[in-house]
C-alpha cells in the first residue's frame, strides 16, 4: 500500500500571526507608496500598482501551497487588497 508523506499539525496560531503582520505591512507600504505616487499624477499610481501586482502575482501564485511561505502570500495579499480599499476611499474622499 503508498502512502502519502506524512505532514505535521497546521500552526495554525503562528502562521495566522504571520500573516496578520505580513498583511499590515504590505497595506501599509501599498497605501504610503500609492498615496505618494497619486500626488505625482492617479493615473501613474494605479498604472504602477498594477504593474506590481501583476509582476509579483505569478511568484505568489506558485508558493501559495509551501508550508511555510502560505502564510506570507495569504498576508501578503490580503494587504495589498486592503492598502487598495485604503486607497481608494482616500482618493474618493480627497
Amino acid at each position: 500500500m503508498n502512502y502519502p508523506p506524512y505532514q505535521g499539525p497546521t500552526p495554525w496560531g503562528a502562521g495566522v500571526g504571520v500573516a496578520i503582520m505580513v498583511a499590515l505591512l504590505a497595506a501599509v507600504a501599498v497605501f504610503s507608496f500609492g498615496r505618494a505616487l497619486a500626488e505625482v499624477h492617479p493615473l501613474l499610481a494605479v498604472a504602477v500598482n498594477l504593474i506590481a501586482a501583476g509582476g509579483a502575482a505569478p511568484t505568489a501564485w506558485r508558493m501559495r501551497w509551501e508550508p511555510v511561505t502560505r502564510w506570507v502570500v495569504g498576508g501578503g495579499a490580503a494587504g495589498v487588497l486592503l492598502g487598495w480599499v485604503a486607497l481608494l476611499i482616500n482618493g474618493l474622499a480627497g
